[in-house]
Parts: structure tokens; sequence; C-alpha cells
């Protein structure tokens, strides 16, 4: 049985986290020049000086909002990778394509909006979402570099491939519905889509 004290911990981290994701989607609809205190407060459904309280000031939020999801969003590409770990590449790279398809329509449909919005961030955040990006690509590229090694993949420049991949799934929430069966053949014709980047 749980404490008090545990108890208390687990509200205070659920409140934290729900203004974390309203952060996030106001992130993704308005940027970060378009996001508010007291827009977050109300999507949160808590007073303004709540808020405040577990964030002190704005930069404070976007950059917990940011790691936040970067390390949920690495952890979950990471976990299914997991278990086809000694598979061919094709394999791995089909079940990291769609992971990431279900990040994006299910989980955290903001995320390719936030991370390819087109206002500028000011420059700790543009370093910041620049090493996150690297750290979500690193994951891509070295299933990509194992294909080329191995001869299952051949693009002309993977580099190259590995833009295009990531500009086609950020966009898959755009047009691609999680609940439905016809989507659900639409995402796996994106997976067949994205490993023909690479063949």
């Amino acid at each position: 049985m749980s404490t008090p004290t545990e108890r208390a911990s687990r509200r205070r981290d659920r409140r934290k986290a729900e203004m974390i994701r309203a952060a996030l989607a106001l992130l993704s609809a308005h940027g970060y020049h378009g996001m508010r205190f007291e827009d977050v407060a109300e999507r949160a459904d808590i007073a303004k000086a709540s808020l405040y309280y577990y964030f002190p000031s704005k930069d404070q939020l976007v950059s917990e909002a940011l790691a936040a999801l970067t390390v949920d969003v690495v952890a979950r590409l990471t976990a299914a990778l997991e278990p086809v770990s000694d598979h061919s590449a094709t394999a791995r790279f089909t079940v990291l394509v769609d992971t990431q398809l279900e990040i994006l329509t299910v989980d955290y449909p903001e995320v390719g909006a936030i991370f390819s919005f087109p206002a500028p961030w000011p420059p700790d955040h543009a370093a910041a979402i620049k090493t996150m990006r690297r750290a979500h690509d690193a994951i891509f590229r070295d299933v990509v570099d194992a294909g080329v090694a191995s001869g299952e993949f051949t693009p002309p420049d993977a580099a190259v491939a590995l833009h295009c991949l990531h500009g086609m799934l950020n966009h898959a929430s755009l047009w691609l519905d999680p609940d439905s069966d016809t989507d659900r053949r639409k995402r796996d014709a994106v997976v067949d889509a994205a490993l023909r980047l690479f063949r």
C-alpha cells in the first residue's frame, strides 16, 4: 500500500504531465512565440498560479516539454527494436517506421509540427531541438547503416533518403486516422513506401 506522500507525488507527476501535454499541443498549433501561459493553464484546467508553481517561466516549461517528449519517443523506438534486434535490417526498419507512425498518429500527433514548425525558436531551444532530432535520427540511421552494410539497402544517398523519410512521417498525423481499418492499410502502405526509399 502506498503512503500519502507517494500518492501526492504521483498526483503531482500526473498534473505536471498534463501541463506538458497542453504545452506540446499549443506549441504544435502556434509555435513557441504563439504559446501563452494563460492558454496552457486553461487547456490543462488549472490556475495560472499553479502552472507558475511547477514552471516558473515559459522557457522552463518549453524545455521540459521538449525533453519529456524526446525521452518518451526515443524510449518507445528503442523498446520496439528490442524484440527484433537479431532480425534483418529490413525487419527492424519496418518496426521503427510502424512504431513512429503509431507515435505520430496516436500518442503525439503534434510532434511532427513541433519539430518542423517554420517559426523561429529562441537560440537555446533551437540548439536543444537540434540535439533531440539527432538522438531520434541516430536510431533510424543505425538501422539504415546496417542495411547498407548488409546489402539490403542500396539508396543512392542514405542521408537524403532519411530526410525524405522524416518529412513523410512528420506529416502522417495530417492524413492518417489511427482508428480506421482503411487507414491501417494506408499505414502499411506508408511503411512500404518508406522501405522503397532505401532500396
